[in-house]
């Protein structure tokens, strides 16, 4: 049978994250002659995919927030909680601060942002205002604040989760929070970053914070190989107990050196690659 375009086939739907990991393994299968579910990560559940994949970069945030909340002598529950980016990793974000008793008072998505200081209803505007024209906007027992007061706001923790370099020269004087967990890739520049140190906020980076989505890709492929899935309970526990070691491991590294968060995880990075560099030698 010849295939041209004359023929109605239905093109492979690409609309997730998870439908093109499915269709790139796929293609990959179908050169090697067999399935392969290792060749990527973050596809859908049916197809070699791990539970907990969707919500594990927010659920590694948090759980980093709440190590932050120890070190700094504060308490998650009840704290004043502003979210910059409502997609995947802020939604996830919000809605298990909210389980661990934080109040979020503030979120913003593409469209706008929104604030009410005696708390936002979370759950109900990920499932009612997600996908609608107007986003979060379109609910109306907030006030609408700007992305630039959004981040201004007074609140314990913020945790930007939209995009790069929304903390900058200009407004991280501002900046209200007494802890800032990086959600995003690179929202702070180097130069907000040294003026929050020298204001003494509490910054965990994003190379840390937002690692979750990572380690549980790490966990797909590693259950692929095994062919063997576990429980998403054990997949949360599991990240929950990397996020906080790393953490520690971190923590303990910007204590030796007298420095902040950002640079003792590059220490540690660095480290680890000479490391490895000197144990194997000339080889390869």
């Amino acid at each position: 049978m010849i295939i041209g375009p004359e023929m109605d086939i239905p093109a492979p739907d690409m609309g997730t994250n998870a439908q093109v990991m499915a269709w790139i393994m796929d293609t990959y299968s179908v050169g090697k002659g067999s399935t392969v579910t290792g060749v990527v990560t973050g596809k859908p559940v049916p197809l070699g995919g791990s539970e907990g994949r969707v919500e594990a970069t927010g659920r590694g945030v948090i759980t980093a927030a709440a190590e932050a909340c120890d070190v700094l002598d504060m308490k998650l529950d009840g704290s004043r909680v502003v979210v910059q980016g409502f997609g995947n990793v802020g939604s996830i974000a919000a809605k298990l601060a909210v389980e661990r008793g934080a109040k979020v008072v503030a979120i913003s998505d593409r469209v706008g942002g929104i604030h009410n200081a005696n708390g936002l209803p979370i759950h109900e505007l990920i499932q009612q205002y997600s996908n609608v024209e107007g986003g979060i906007t379109e609910f109306k027992d907030a006030e609408p604040v700007t992305n630039e007061e959004l981040l201004a706001l007074d609140c314990d923790i913020l945790i930007p989760a939209a995009t790069t370099e929304q903390l900058h020269v200009d407004n991280a004087d501002d900046i209200k929070a007494k802890l800032i967990i990086e959600g995003a890739n690179g929202p702070t520049t180097p130069q907000a970053d040294d003026i929050l140190a020298d204001r003494g906020v509490f910054v965990v980076p994003d190379v840390l914070a937002n690692a979750g989505g990572v380690v549980v890709s790490y966990f797909e492929w590693v259950q692929d190989l095994q062919a063997f899935f576990w429980e998403e309970n054990e997949v949360n526990l599991k990240l929950e107990k990397i996020i906080k070691n790393s953490f520690a491991h971190v923590l303990g590294t910007m204590q030796q050196h007298k420095t902040t968060m950002r640079t003792a995880a590059y220490i540690i990075g660095v480290k680890r690659v000479a490391d490895a560099t000197v144990t194997r030698g000339i080889y390869p």
